[in-house]
């Protein structure tokens, strides 16, 4: 391309020629030195939130001439054959307030000039699948749809604070840095997706904070480098659909589904808000993350944590939050409200289980078969009895498996106490698996020492059957067992020789009645069953320790 823009450009396109030349801006706004209104927001005395539309927003319905309108086609020539910089200049291609018309055809390009919208207009569709970048950044855009799988960038994409009709594709796209959907509005395409992103492989973050979606955000076997953050996010999945579909996804820190602090982004004029890593006040005013629809995470991999905290799930009767096979050092579920469905753990492998009682759904509405945790760290009181009830309500057939992880999480913390109520919570969930002569065997286990566990019981079963045959032998005085020798008569010895029968105490001389014997052999048998029973207490604690 010559030095000099083509004749049969519009002022506008080539005034943007220029300004590629030279690395500027070219800015068509009417007013490009007021404030950047359309992207603040302010809270009016009811609460609502209200938009600064003006003139220049591209999401007015202000009509934009030719005076800043530009065609796509030449955005496509001055990225692939655009001229020379000015000596001293690096070519860029920056625009600012401009309605661009027509598709913007990038398929398959090489594009190696940065490349910046802001507050733009675009009549139809972005195609850029294929293609090979650098840095392109949309900002305050809106747009009918963006086509772009298998995308490569050696730099960041952002799409921040976009309004997207019909959605984005990035299918197995590769993106260098970051990847920044802040504040953008997505519509969903005709399968119903808002992101179509399976596959996609991000270097570092994926910062999505106060996204607002309709339609599925679809990220199966992605991998993020960084932080995936959807704090603040407003997602609503197609009737019966997915909000979140990200089966086997990978995140090398954290997966933030949390609120927002509304301080950070009100009146902001940034794109990634303000505010975060600074101390808020414990009252501030926060947006909850929000998702209507299912939400599917289960096989992820986050290397650092997964924070679940400050959102709201609704989920419909038959829908679920599926976090099945995760593995992660840190589950933090601290939510206010528990999700309206389902929420499953099968399999799921975590460090350190961070949650609060209210934060899990009710009427048994959990899934844990086969989840594994190191410790439990709740961040509000949660007690054994609430743990217990946690669990069982979670199970469908008895499972000796949860039991045991919960017993060894609490032993590991130094509550042997604790663990030792979830053990005898677990023998009485199995005695109502076991055949009528078990489950006998198991009432009466449980009524002396509580399968052993409450070893207290046998003595005072012990005692109170000894004191029973002492009473009785107080009034029913035994004729001696050989006429000519009458041994010292102590009922309360006698008692005791028979509910302790090994230990011997010199009351062997005695021959009870008819009824008397009864009573002796209803305190052997008594006895003896209490000493089995304390038998097996004490090897249940040899083999825990």
């Amino acid at each position: 391309m010559s030095e000099q823009p083509p004749s049969d450009w519009t002022p506008a396109e080539q005034g943007l020629w220029t300004a590629f030349r030279r690395g500027e801006t070219h800015d068509l706004r009417r007013f490009p030195d007021r404030n950047d209104n359309a992207f603040r927001t302010t809270v009016e005395p009811d609460g609502a939130e209200a938009e600064h539309a003006d003139v220049d927003d591209p999401f007015s319905g202000h009509f934009w001439g030719p005076e800043r309108t530009v065609r796509a086609e030449v955005i496509a020539r001055l990225l692939l054959d655009g001229p020379v910089a000015s000596p001293g200049r690096v070519a860029a291609l920056k625009l600012v307030g401009a309605r661009i018309s027509g598709p913007l055809m990038l398929a398959g390009a090489e594009v190696s000039h940065y490349l910046e919208l802001h507050r733009c207009r675009f009549d139809k569709k972005i195609l850029i699948s294929e293609a090979r970048a650098g840095t392109i950044r949309l900002v305050g855009c809106r747009l009918r749809r963006l086509e772009a799988s298998r995308l490569t960038t050696t730099g960041d994409l952002h799409l921040a604070r976009c309004r997207i009709r019909y959605g984005i594709r990035l299918t197995d796209a590769r993106i260098g840095t970051d990847l920044l959907l802040n504040q953008t509005r997505l519509g969903q395409d005709s399968y119903g997706r808002a992101v179509a992103a399976d596959g996609l492989e991000v270097s570092r973050d994926l910062e999505a904070d106060r996204l607002e979606a309709t339609g599925e955000l679809s990220l199966r076997s992605a991998q993020i480098g960084g932080r995936l953050s959807l704090r603040g996010a407003q997602l609503r999945g197609a009737p019966g659909g997915y909000a979140i579909n990200a089966p086997r996804i990978t995140v090398g820190h954290t997966l933030y589904l949390s609120g927002s602090v509304d301080s950070g982004w009100v009146n902001s004029g940034s794109v990634y808000g303000s505010g975060y890593g600074e101390t808020t006040p414990p009252d501030a005013p926060t947006t909850p993350f929000r998702s209507h629809g299912r939400v599917r995470i289960s096989d992820g991999r986050f290397d650092n944590a997964c924070l679940i905290t400050d959102a709201e799930f609704h989920l419909g009767p038959e829908e679920e939050f599926s976090l099945n096979r995760i593995q992660t050092p840190e589950l933090r579920l601290t939510c206010r409200t528990p999700p309206t469905g389902r929420i499953t753990l099968t399999r799921a492998r975590i460090g350190n289980l961070v949650d609060t009682p209210g934060a899990w759904p009710e009427n048994g509405a959990v899934g844990l078969t086969g989840f594994t945790y190191e410790s439990l760290r709740p961040a509000e009181p949660f007690t054994v009895r609430q743990r217990i009830d946690w669990l069982e309500n979670s199970l469908g057939e008895y499972q000796p498996e949860p039991y045991e992880q919960l017993a060894a999480a609490l032993r590991r913390d130094g509550r042997d106490e604790d663990a030792r109520e979830v053990q005898y919570a677990k023998q009485r969930r199995r005695r109502s698996t076991l055949p009528l002569p078990g489950r006998l065997w198991g009432l009466l286990q449980d009524a002396t020492v509580g399968y052993g566990y409450r070893p207290g019981r046998a003595a005072l079963w012990l005692l109170a059957t000894w004191a029973l045959g002492t009473l009785y032998f107080l009034t029913h005085h035994p004729a001696p067992l050989k006429a000519d020798e009458r041994p010292t008569w102590n009922p309360a010895l006698f008692a005791l020789s028979k509910v302790l029968p090994v230990v011997d105490l010199s009351q062997d001389g005695w021959n009870p009645d008819r009824a008397g014997q009864w009573v002796v052999a209803a305190l052997v048998v008594s006895g003896w069953l209490l000493a089995t029973t304390v038998v097996t207490s004490a090897t249940r604690m040899l083999q825990r320790g």
